[in-house]
């Protein structure tokens, strides 16, 4: 029994042994930390590329199954198929993972880089591909490339911890993961890498250009071979040029922008409704019910929907779309099928479509599955598109806009608003085309998405609680700074204390001994009731006379101001700058932990910055 235990938690540390023993000789040969991380930066490539590889194509092999594939036959299995799954994800986090759900994979790894020092947890390597291999197989409603992200960041973590980087460098290989990631799920090399810039805030220098550069090339040369090529956003190469039109992508980009917004807002909605059910096995029953009925009505809601895209790049209509004809309830069709009929009951189904995709995938994440938005975006992209493209036909039906160009602009903008990362989504949707030629209507619509969204909602679906909770690392150096910090690792305890009823000869004989020039006043239950300091007593501390006559009450005075544990650094400098002192109490629950003073935040201010800063 033994040998077997052994066997099995051997294997990946047999992997990373031998990593670490090639990666160790580098180091003793003189290599140095930098040219380790470009040698770290190719593993880190490879294994992402082979865990896109096996999610994408054990999802796509779950989906080919008969009994989930089929269109009017099997709906009952498409019904029980999502609560199944989320069954499944429950008892294997539970029982195999000691209950530690991985979380949201990017803000999980946002998270992780600002408050604990770009140190994610073991588990995390294997747990979030699991789970959202279950998840999204069984007909979740997520996106495969946050878990992978997860998983491939633990794994950097990890290997920067065993080779003893520092900070900066174990920032590195956590964007190198995420390139390698991202370039692995969507064939989008250089995507990838300003991903890595925009979203997980890599400072682009050519000390971590290099790295994200090999990470890209690695992962994608691993998925060449292996990855099923029907699971990639790839119709659109076939695509005829642009036509120079571009008026029409303005009030579509405003669209774009405000639907970014509402997929949010839908997508928050429904995770936080099925979250109020207190038990977990009520989340699962209420979400998979509504994801299973809304599979039955729209098979090609089932996971990330990227067929639905190809055959939307490749003009496929609504067929596709709705194969079983549920739109035609709705639109009422006549027998004849005319022209304006199919158009409208065309914008129907991708407008129900459209609303359908974040709420069923707040449901999924909410119920307790494991899965990312950046697929679910990229899908309602493509619907907005076709929906917008739909309705220029019904309206103006002279204007013979071109579809796929919509679809991918629908994509870059939606992407673009929701994730802000608007150079994201211009190279992802630019390289999904085959090229470069729908630049120009691709950065248009996502410059305009992003800054309507901006401008309706600050934060980005990735930061909005992390920015709440001041833990978001941007790339404005004093900001990232002060996000690292932390007030507990700044307290200094070494103050003496003493009682407000003390007399001036019993203080004296503190302030003999003590090392500081200041002492807290407490009381009985270790309240902080004022301060003293040395110059307020110069004056009366070699009086004798007076040693008896005046207590400490009487010379102590009020704090400028305190500090409340766990209170965010640019709050803590604020008051130092409001105030002027040199020293702050630190409080927590009311009472008396120690004092902070300047010099030290300054220091420590000073070793950061160069711990993010680049040689």
């Amino acid at each position: 029994m033994r040998k077997e235990q052994h066997r099995k938690t051997m294997g990946p540390e047999i992997l990373f042994h031998r990593i670490q023993s090639v990666g160790q000789s580098l180091l003793k040969g003189g290599v140095g930390p930098a040219n380790t991380v470009l040698f770290l930066a190719a593993v880190l490539g490879v294994v992402a590329g082979m865990l896109a590889v096996l999610l994408k194509n054990g999802v796509g092999w779950l989906r080919q199954l008969p009994w989930i594939s089929g269109n009017g036959e099997g709906s009952e299995v498409r019904f029980l198929l999502p609560i199944l799954g989320l069954v499944l994800t429950f008892i294997l986090i539970r029982k195999v993972f000691s209950n530690r759900h991985p979380g949201p994979g990017i803000p999980a790894t946002l998270h992780a880089i600002s408050k604990m020092r770009a140190r994610l947890s073991r588990m995390s390597m294997i747990s979030p591909v699991a789970a959202s291999f279950i998840t999204v197989g069984f007909g979740g409603s997520a996106g495969l490339e946050a878990p992978t992200v997860q998983s491939s960041a633990a794994m950097a973590s990890e290997a920067a911890e065993r080779f003893n980087l520092d900070y900066r460098h174990r920032l590195v290989l956590i964007g190198c993961a995420a390139t390698a990631s991202l370039a692995a799920m969507f064939n989008a090399p250089l995507a990838a890498i300003v991903f890595a810039v925009e979203v997980i805030m890599i400072d682009l220098t050519t000390a971590s250009l290099v790295p994200l550069l090999i990470a890209s090339l690695s992962a994608l040369l691993t998925t060449a071979l292996f990855i099923d090529p029907d699971e990639l956003i790839k119709a659109g190469r076939d695509l005829p040029d642009w036509d120079g039109t571009f008026l029409a992508y303005i009030p579509f980009a405003i669209l774009c922008g405000m639907a970014s917004v509402w997929f949010s807002a839908i997508y928050r909605g429904a995770g936080g409704a099925v979250r109020r059910f207190r038990h977990p096995g009520a989340r699962i029953v209420v979400a998979g019910v509504l994801i299973g009925a809304a599979l039955v009505a729209f098979p090609s809601l089932y996971g990330e929907g990227f067929d639905l895209i190809n055959d939307l790049l490749r003009g496929r209509g609504i067929d596709k779309l709705d194969p079983l004809g549920r739109g035609s309830i709705i639109t009422s069709v006549n027998s004849k099928g005319n022209y304006s009929g199919t158009h409208f009951r065309m914008l129907v189904v991708l407008s129900i479509l459209w609303i359908c995709k974040p709420a069923l995938t707040g449901l999924t994440v909410g119920a307790g599955g494991v899965g990312g938005i950046f697929a679910p975006a990229l899908f309602s992209g493509a619907m907005l598109g076709g929906a917008y493209l739909t309705l220029t036909d019904l309206t103006f039906p002279g204007l013979h806009l071109i579809g796929g160009h919509f679809i991918l602009a629908g994509m870059a903008g939606l992407l673009s608003g929701i994730l802000r990362a608007p150079l994201t989504a211009i190279f992802l949707a630019a390289e999904a085309s085959g090229g470069y030629d729908l630049f120009i209507p691709l950065m248009l619509t996502s410059a305009i998405a992003f800054q309507t969204a901006r401008w309706m909602r600050p934060n980005s679906i990735y930061t909005e609680e992390l920015a709440e909770r001041g833990e978001l690392i941007t790339h404005d150096k004093d900001k990232a700074v002060l996000t690292l910090m932390t007030l507990a690792n700044e307290v200094e305890r070494d103050f003496d204390p003493i009682r407000p009823d003390m007399s001036l000869g019993d203080l004296v004989e503190v302030v003999a001994r003590s090392r500081r020039n200041i002492h807290p006043v407490l009381d009985a239950n270790r309240k902080l009731v004022g301060l003293v300091p040395l110059e307020e007593i110069r004056g009366v501390m070699f009086d004798r006379e007076r040693y008896d006559e005046l207590k400490v009450s009487d010379l102590m005075v009020m704090a400028p101001a305190t500090l409340e544990w766990g209170e965010h650094m640019d709050k803590v400098m604020e008051k130092f700058d409001r105030t002027g002192a040199w020293n702050l109490p630190v409080l927590k629950d009311g009472s008396y932990v120690g004092f902070v003073s300047r010099s030290k935040l300054f220091g420590a201010y000073r070793n950061w910055l160069q711990a993010v800063s680049e040689d």
